[in-house]
């Protein structure tokens, strides 16, 4: 089912589709019936998720993308146009974290956390509302993170950026609304993920200790956030940033 589209079915695009959290948010959307274009820098990987998700009888195609060439998106829409002829959902999923105390952060890291956080998924989403504003339907989620919504240690670039993606988000939703689009945000916790399994164990245990479910979370609970605001159940929900994290947002003393 690579490269086919089957009648009615809605094409779902997701950056960053060979990761934990990507690659559970392309089987969530396919299980739902879209055929899901799972995208990544390592083509090798994306090919990997789609084989699976065609294994479970449903549809999906890789493309390789970097997100954080403005270039790269718009030849990544035209291959798109090519093979399957339309956008109506976007997954800005692709991200990248470095942490740096604030005083030690080089420019060059901050620029680049902000090319692949900020401007790709806003690049990409322009792209994208160009095919989705003719059929006056469309899908915007943007994978933010909680370190937009509170501070962390070492986080001056990465938090700053989602901070940024969750603003941006809010004016997707204002500017696209009288377009039949919607753009909301995930902002996912602490998760079980590749990169979550190098967390030294000292930050393990600050997490463990200010999450009140006592748990990380898994890639799955935060793709089935997602697949809420991708479908017509969140037809009035725009705008909105939905943390999934246990309660570590709201969390204030947790120890008497």
């Amino acid at each position: 089912m690579e490269g086919t589209l089957e009648a009615g079915a809605r094409v779902a695009v997701i950056t960053g589709g060979a990761g934990g959290i990507g690659s559970a948010v392309a089987v969530r959307l396919a299980h739902a019936g879209m055929h899901v274009v799972v995208t990544d820098l390592n083509l090798d990987a994306a090919q990997a998720v789609a084989v699976t998700i065609q294994e479970q009888g449903n549809a999906a195609t890789a493309m390789t993308l970097d997100v954080g060439s403005t270039d790269a998106i718009a030849e990544f829409f035209v291959r798109l146009d090519g093979a399957l002829g339309r956008c109506d959902v976007l997954v800005n999923n692709a991200g990248i974290a470095s942490l740096v105390p604030f005083e030690a952060l080089p420019l060059r890291i901050w620029r680049r956390t902000f090319d692949v956080n900020v401007t790709g998924p806003l690049a990409l989403t322009q792209h994208a509302v160009r095919r989705m504003k003719p059929r006056g339907w469309g899908r915007i989620i943007n994978i933010a993170s909680t370190s937009g919504i509170r501070a962390g240690t070492g986080r001056a670039g990465y938090g700053t950026s989602k901070a940024a993606l969750i603003g941006l988000t809010r004016q997707m939703a204002v500017e696209l609304a009288i377009h039949g689009i919607t753009a909301n945000a995930v902002a996912p916790g602490p998760i079980e993920t590749a990169l979550a399994r190098n967390h030294s164990a000292s930050a393990r245990e600050a997490y463990l200790r200010q999450v009140p479910m006592k748990r990380y979370g898994l890639p799955e609970e935060v793709a089935a956030a997602v697949a809420f605001f991708a479908t017509d159940d969140a037809a009035y929900v725009t705008g909105q940033t939905l943390a999934v994290d246990g309660g570590f947002v709201v969390a204030g003393m947790l120890e008497a």
